[in-house]
């Protein structure tokens, strides 16, 4: 494809999401990505990600582009104004290059207008200024414009950052890194290291989990043989220290709540060693179909997959005071994992957060019936706001007086795989201080 090709169907992908954004179901970014590509095979694997990369970063700074749009005069929040501020904000090209490759052809990025080529050579004067000057214009920017999140969460998420809150979010705005959960059933890190630098990539052991592994950049890791035979999957390692919290050991009866497509549910059964019970739920049999295929791949025969209705679905009752670990993973707004979703910022609103504080309040109710005396359940979520961690906690323990919290320090041990957490009670990661997805956990114990 030509430069203006990749650039022209950026914005028509950047359209498709906005158009989406307007819909009820309001699709995630990377399924709309993944149909776009599908129904133009035409489209080279460089040109995708050329393509996609250019898309995400829209995504990302959508409210630093849509400030310069309005300051700058380039327009309104059309995809094709967002990708061509972009352009001149990321010095990919000057208005007269982005004139010079565009064309009035069916593929290509049409020629600027006269509006538009002058506009764009003005914001290429406000960026070229001196640094004194330039600084100015960012000043001007208000916080939730500067650091790219919804204005509506600046309170919250102020709440709960507290002093760190600048360098916090603004790791929340970066790429996040690939890693790897070494599946132990088949291997050891040690020598998938070393398979899979010999073909090709570029590998190092990932900090805080010592069956992670971290790409040094993006790469075709499906392709490996040794994904194919089953030896890892890619799982963040926030994800991977939250799966170890259970404390899941060989003959236990544990139940994974909401086991979506299975990451975690994988990852605890390897600490199983394929011995006991891991029982599988979601309310989404398509998500749960996700799992048998990897079941397979990891070589697992202890899961139970099974789809229920939801938290009050009669077949839960069976199980009543039966498991010794149960997890909750439960549904939430996603903000410790903006770095992977930036759209997600941009599609979740305060109605969603609201809606799903109540489903996250009646899972936790209900799962709690399951957890047998001296048995655990492990609430954990993807979220960085205080109302879906800690503030869940405090209800449930008003609300459950035979529960009691543990805190993550007495469970792990040097057996464990991962390093003690930050927080004293509960399990508290977060892309700035510690490179891995945002996540929050808690674990309560049932009392005798």
């Amino acid at each position: 494809m030509t430069p203006g090709a990749r650039i022209q169907s950026s914005i028509e992908l950047l359209e498709s999401i906005f158009i989406s954004w307007q819909s009820p179901k309001r699709f995630p970014a990377d399924k709309i990505i993944d149909q776009y590509f599908k129904s133009h095979r035409f489209v080279g694997s460089k040109d995708r990600a050329s393509i996609g990369e250019l898309v995400y970063w829209c995504l990302r700074n959508k409210a630093t582009l849509e400030w310069w749009l309005v300051t700058k005069l380039l327009g309104n929040f059309h995809a094709r104004g967002m990708v061509l501020t972009a352009l001149m904000l990321r010095s990919d090209y000057t208005a007269l290059q982005l004139q010079a490759i565009s064309q009035d052809s069916q593929y290509s990025l049409p020629k600027l207008t006269t509006p538009e080529l002058a506009r764009c050579e003005a914001l290429l004067n406000v960026l070229t200024l001196p640094l004194s000057q330039r600084e100015g214009e960012i000043s001007a920017m208000p916080d939730h414009v500067r650091l790219n999140y919804p204005e509506w969460l600046d309170a919250k998420l102020r709440e709960s950052f507290g002093d760190d809150f600048e360098a916090q979010v603004a790791a929340l705005n970066d790429q996040a890194h690939t890693d790897l959960r070494v599946n132990t059933l088949k291997t050891t890190r040690e020598d998938l290291l070393v398979g899979l630098k010999a073909e090709g990539f570029n590998v190092s052991p990932a900090p805080l989990s010592e069956i992670g592994i971290r790409l040094a950049k993006r790469a075709p890791i499906f392709t490996s043989q040794y994904f194919k035979a089953g030896h890892f999957e890619v799982q963040d390692v926030g994800s991977q220290m939250v799966a170890a919290l259970v404390g899941a050991k060989a003959g236990m009866k544990v139940i994974d709540f909401c086991a979506g497509a299975g990451g975690k549910t994988l990852a605890i059964a390897a600490a199983m060693q394929n011995k006991g019970r891991i029982m599988a739920w979601d309310n989404s049999e398509k998500r749960l179909r996700q799992i048998k295929d990897r079941i397979k791949r990891a070589g697992v025969d202890n899961i139970q997959v099974h789809a229920i209705e939801g938290e009050a679905d009669q077949f839960i009752k069976r199980h009543k005071s039966s498991a010794d670990r149960v997890l909750v993973d439960a549904p939430c707004s996603g903000t410790g994992t903006w770095r992977r979703n930036p759209d997600l910022k941009w599609r979740f609103t305060q109605k969603d957060l609201d809606e799903v504080m109540v489903v996250q309040a009646a899972i936790l109710a209900s799962a709690a019936r399951l957890v047998k005396p001296g048995g655990r359940l492990i609430y954990a979520t993807c979220s960085i706001l205080n109302d879906e961690n800690e503030k869940q906690v405090e209800n449930f323990l008003r609300t459950s007086s035979n529960f009691t919290v543990v805190s993550p320090e007495k469970i792990w041990d040097k057996t464990r795989p991962l390093s003690e957490p930050h927080a004293d009670l509960f399990l508290k990661v977060t892309p700035h201080r510690d490179g891995v997805d945002g996540f929050f956990a808690a674990v309560f114990e049932r009392l005798p």
